[in-house]
């Protein structure tokens, strides 16, 4: 039987490796964090918003939805989904909604400042949520872009409500 912890490393290894197959790094994310925090955290830097961003992403509620997400994402991708689905991922439909919902409580997992944070960076499109949204590409990425703004809100609100660590993390930076 697997251990809860070995899942859990299980879990972010994939999403880690899909993200990055998607053309998503760990600093993209930490780039929008710190664009969303930079004026209420001073000093914040990669490798905290990284710290962050890793506190999400062994969250199971959170790697659940990422995974779900992006797994939705490829296989439209292949065409692999049922017809009427797979319209609507070919489109990115404006009326389906469920990526947002997706989104949002991954989000909520980390409070009104998450959330409020998320809100903010989809309609803004902030780095690689610009990159990711552009259907050009070919690529769907229709949860994608959504989980990765809802990441890097989650993250700012983990930030938000560990003041003292992030104090820690901010003192360990300037050594």
């Amino acid at each position: 039987m697997v251990s809860f912890a070995q899942q859990d490393k299980e879990y972010y290894q994939h999403i880690i490796r899909n993200l990055k197959n998607r053309g998503v790094t760990l600093d993209d994310i930490a780039e929008i964090v710190i664009f969303l925090e930079k004026d209420y955290i001073k000093g914040l830097n990669t490798d905290i918003a990284i710290h962050a961003i890793n506190k999400v992403l062994h969250k199971r509620e959170a790697q659940n939805a990422i995974m779900t997400g992006i797994e939705l994402d490829v296989l439209a991708e292949k065409g692999l989904l049922s017809k009427p689905m797979q319209r609507i991922m070919q489109t990115d439909e404006s009326t389906y909604g469920i990526d947002e919902n997706m989104a949002i409580t991954l989000a909520s997992l980390y409070g009104s400042v998450s959330v409020t944070n998320y809100g903010y960076v989809d309609k803004l499109k902030h780095g690689i949520l610009n990159k990711l949204n552009d259907k050009s590409t070919g690529k769907i990425n229709v949860f994608l872009d959504d989980l990765v703004g809802a990441i890097a809100a989650g993250a700012c609100g983990w930030l938000a409500h560990n003041e003292e660590e992030v104090k820690g993390l901010l003192e360990e930076s300037k050594l």
